[in-house]
């Protein structure tokens, strides 16, 4: 009976964004959804021990024990003289580059993510607990912690030590500072821990809007220039800096939406890539997540529209029918993963929540909550879309 009225309630409301509340009926809806699943893998959270980027290294890193190092995915030896620099073979990811740090990476968000979204479920402070052990290990503990830059990541054998390009890495970090922001004040924090914590990620949005390598993300014309704004948000919010809160707003404004969305809703610089579809999934759900993380009622970016119209509705518009049926896409296909996407994309939940749309959520209900493909994982930081329910 419950559903019915919910799904009643949401086919009667108007298409138009409203502020999303910390009772919205999708909220209620995604709780019910993955219920069961979040507290399944908070109960394997709950076993595991921190490893963080002190445990594994490569001896290719120009940095040090503490520095998070990663090579570029499409990058492989010169078969016609192995001691050369990397060759670029775009798409097609290389198995034998260096990914501990970033596969350790994605493990700490999933942890946490989970922890937390059982802490809201539950109340119970032993998920803060345990999600602050493994916090402390990666950006307080002498021994064990990060760097707070990326001087090393996404590096290519014999060309460069490190890139820009590699900032894309901490994507992985949004659901930390999430978990954090939501927990902040839940019983059993360690507040003086907490403190540290939100000053390395203080530390860290200072380096990625002064050194070059994070302009250089900044102002990349594609996904990267998206997942800049989309985790410089998510960072600025869990440190309260509203100097970047408004920078990545009106970035998004006037930048991001003029100059990747087309006419139609389409994001032609990810069509062009030899994996238009899973970019342009990725893409459109980074775009989600900023106006997710930014909007207020009083700078609602859901319901904003540029001169031109182009908006994030166009684009979920856009893509949608290709998600609900693969079958339709009208590009070509991608040369890897082609098989693997869609899953339960974030652009779905949170597009439908901001505009009462419950095909959407409909579509989203269906899809795979809990992908096993390692490379659909990597490019899905948001697992726990119910952490970001609130406001």
């Amino acid at each position: 009976m419950y559903k019915k009225v919910v799904i009643l309630w949401l086919s009667i409301c108007c298409m138009s964004a409203k502020p999303i509340g910390p009772d919205s009926a999708v909220k209620k809806e995604v709780i019910n959804v993955l219920r069961n699943q979040i507290l399944a893998e908070a109960a394997w959270a709950m076993k595991e021990q921190p490893i963080t980027v002190t445990a594994q290294s490569s001896p290719r890193s120009a940095g040090g024990k503490h520095d998070f190092f990663s090579e570029g995915d499409y990058w492989w030896p010169n078969p016609s003289n192995a001691d050369s620099p990397y060759i670029q073979k775009d798409g097609m990811t290389n198995p034998e580059n260096f990914t501990a740090h970033r596969l350790a990476m994605i493990r700490f968000s999933r942890i946490v993510g989970a922890l937390a979204a059982a802490w809201q479920l539950t109340g119970d402070k032993k998920y803060v607990l345990h999600a602050m052990q493994h916090c402390k290990a990666w950006f307080a503990d002498k021994e064990t912690y990060m760097n707070p830059n990326l001087l090393y990541a996404q590096a290519i054998k014999g060309r460069f030590t490190g890139r820009g390009i590699g900032i894309i890495d901490t994507i992985q970090l949004m659901e930390v500072a999430q978990s954090l922001l939501l927990m902040e004040k839940a019983e059993g924090m360690d507040q003086a821990a907490l403190s540290v914590i939100r000053n390395w990620f203080v530390e860290y949005l200072q380096w990625l809007t002064t050194h070059k390598y994070g302009k250089d993300e900044m102002n990349a014309e594609n996904n990267h220039g998206t997942c800049w704004v989309m985790q410089v948000a998510a960072f600025a919010k869990f440190t309260h800096n509203d100097t970047l809160l408004r920078f990545c707003s009106e970035r998004y404004k006037t930048v991001l939406l003029p100059n990747q969305m087309a006419a139609d809703g389409s994001l032609p610089r990810e069509l062009k890539r030899t994996k238009p579809y899973g970019y342009s999934v990725f893409n459109l759900d980074a775009f989600a997540m900023i106006c997710q993380i930014l909007s207020t009622k009083e700078n609602d970016l859901w319901n904003y529209t540029t001169p031109d119209g182009r908006s994030v509705k166009k684009g979920i518009d856009f893509l949608y029918p290709y998600v609900a049926d693969k079958n339709k896409w009208p590009f070509a296909h991608d040369v890897m993963y082609w098989e693997d996407w869609p899953v339960a994309q974030p652009f779905l939940v949170f597009g439908a929540d901001a505009y009462n749309n419950n095909q959407w959520l409909n579509t989203w209900k269906g899809l795979e909550h809990d992908p096993k493909v390692e490379e659909v994982i990597r490019n899905l930081p948001i697992r726990h879309p119910s952490i970001w329910l609130n406001k």
